[in-house]
């Protein structure tokens, strides 16, 4: 009797080294530590919390098997110079918007916004509903990176001027830091551009490097100090009416993540997409309240104007989609939905 049972406890034994034995490799292989690159400075309003959000996210999902550390602009690359790392792989990952890498393919820019372009809710039917992601992950993964929709803001304002804006015809010879394809339009007009991220911003602003300048969402401009300087903050942001953030990842350590993990980084992203767009909608009347009380006047352009620069985007789109492939199926991709949508849209909402 005393015999079997040392057997049996001796078999016991065996088979729970043996399971564990098994268990242990495959547990460690789950054990991933990633960076995060950051276009944005964490401590801007809404732009900034997401990386964070999303790497605390991801690390509760896991148990802490999947921690992701988060590095602010230029620690491990410039704001916006993320790309040829992320591509190469020196690091894994990277939040910011697909127009910061339209110098590598101008049509990265409509993916991340346009004049006169469709509000958040149109935007990211576009993507969810509309082929859009497919597009857009299309042209990463040839650079050998995974896109991910991981974020969109609501309208940002057009533009900071040190002295109010009465014609267009005041803009020639401005240099003004202006971002995506609303920069082509600007420069029908005469303004000398610059797509400066935003850390850079103030002190060109500052030194005279540039005149004028747009970045974002009130709050979020306000958190880079423009309103110190200049004082003319012009809406609506007819460049761009929603933005899209990104979260892009080397396609190698994409591919090398256990199928739960990936769908820990997709359901992250998907909540910071709500999380961003309640955030944004939120935090802006403050801020232009605040601005107000320090000088600022908000102010709005005149129909006319609007109508000059709607009739230059026309220009510019008419140009962009002759000129790459890319643009132009993006851009007829968003035209069939978008004529589509307002079946619907035009009928829906309150004008």
């Amino acid at each position: 009797m005393k015999k079997d049972l040392f057997k049996r406890a001796c078999l016991l034994a065996g088979t729970a080294a043996l399971a564990a034995a098994i268990a242990s490799p495959a547990h460690a292989a789950k054990k991933v530590r990633w960076k995060l690159h950051m276009a944005y400075a964490t401590n801007v309003a809404v732009i900034g919390p997401p990386g964070p959000r999303i790497a605390e996210a991801v690390n509760r999902m896991s148990g802490g098997d999947f921690d992701i550390k988060v590095f602010e602009p230029g620690a491990l690359a410039g704001g916006y110079a993320y790309y040829d790392p992320i591509s190469q792989g020196g690091f894994e990952a990277a939040f910011g918007t697909s127009g910061a890498n339209q110098g590598k393919n101008s049509a990265l820019a409509f993916a991340s916004a346009f004049p006169f372009g469709p509000g958040v809710g149109e935007f990211l039917a576009w993507y969810k509903y509309g082929g859009g992601n497919e597009l857009v992950s299309e042209i990463y993964a040839r650079d050998n990176i995974k896109f991910l929709l991981c974020g969109f803001i609501a309208p940002e304002t057009s533009g900071w001027f040190r002295e109010p804006i009465e014609s267009l015809d005041q803009l020639k010879g401005l240099k003004m830091r202006f971002f995506g394809m609303g920069a082509k339009v600007m420069q029908k007009f005469g303004v000398s551009t610059q797509q400066l991220a935003g850390g850079d911003i103030y002190p060109a602003l500052e030194l005279g490097t540039i005149d004028a300048t747009e970045f974002s969402m009130p709050s979020i401009d306000r958190s880079y100090g423009f309103y110190q300087i200049a004082k003319y903050n012009y809406f609506p942001g007819w460049h761009q009416q929603s933005t899209s953030n990104e979260l892009l990842i080397n396609m190698d350590k994409w591919n090398e993540l256990p199928d739960e993990y990936q769908a820990m980084l997709e359901t992250a992203c998907d909540a910071n997409i709500a999380q961003e767009v309640a955030d944004g909608e939120a935090s802006q009347f403050q801020a232009m309240l605040d601005n107000e009380a320090d000088g600022v006047k908000n102010m709005t352009w005149p129909d006319e104007i609007l109508d000059q620069l709607r009739g230059a985007w026309d220009e510019v789109v008419a140009e962009e989609t002759a000129s790459n492939p890319d643009a132009q199926k993006i851009w007829a991709s968003l035209q069939e939905f978008r004529e589509k949508y307002a079946v619907w849209g035009d009928r829906g909402y309150l004008k």
